[in-house]
């Protein structure tokens, strides 16, 4: 129950660092916080952790909590790093994956899929999560596993931000498409370059996700 609460709070306190509810360097009560959650400190601080492990907040010993985002240049560094690791991934995948975890990746695609029809960012994203995690699974390399899906939850709230965008979600949908046709054909450059372009940050795509943050980050 605690681990489900603290979800709950953390996702909260997410949107509300990006709505400019609390800015950059913000303190986050704790206390305050507990009681209006109406939840005692445990939840709380685990939901504060979630936060430090996706860089949103620091914190700092014997001071507290403290609102910390990105900049734009540091959060289009990860995004880089990001797609690199994914299209290692999908293209040691391509070689190794097995006909059980290509039928687990067509049913988070078919819950996906579902998701999209629903407008339903938040289940859409859950299972994106699964999709990307038996490709890091798949490349058959712990060590790389382990990398990519610490990175992947150090920009959990920038992903999840991006597919609020008009049409980002129906984007991400075609996207895994071509990415499980290539790992099914044991193709390792399409998937690698499937999977590089499906997690990069540029253009447009980049200009939106940094306006969507601008008001928390100014």
């Amino acid at each position: 129950m605690d681990k489900r609460t603290a979800e709950r709070i953390a996702e909260v306190l997410e949107e509300q660092i990006f709505d400019g509810t609390f800015a950059n360097g913000d303190r986050l009560d704790e206390v305050r916080l507990a009681e209006r959650f109406g939840v005692s400190r445990t939840p709380l601080r685990e939901a504060l952790q979630r936060l430090a492990l996706s860089g949103l907040v620091e914190q700092v010993p014997r001071r507290g909590v403290f609102v910390r985002q990105p900049g734009p240049v540091q959060l289009l560094e990860m995004f880089e790093v990001m797609a690199e690791l994914e299209a290692v991934c999908g293209r040691l995948a391509a070689r190794r994956i097995s006909d059980a975890a290509l039928a687990d990746l067509r049913d988070a695609n078919a819950k996906c899929r579902a998701a999209v029809e629903r407008r339903d960012s938040d289940t859409y994203y859950d299972e994106n999560g699964r999709f990307h995690g038996i490709i890091y699974r798949q490349s058959g390399n712990a060590f790389l596993e382990g990398e990519a899906l610490a990175l992947h939850r150090r920009l959990k709230p920038f992903r999840r931000a991006q597919l609020r965008l008009r049409g980002r979600m129906a984007q991400s949908m075609a996207e895994h498409e071509e990415i499980v046709e290539a790992l099914a054909a044991g193709d390792g450059e399409r998937a690698s370059d499937a999977l590089r372009g499906h997690v990069a940050v540029q253009g447009e795509k980049f200009h939106h996700l940094i306006a969507s943050l601008k008001p928390a980050a100014e």
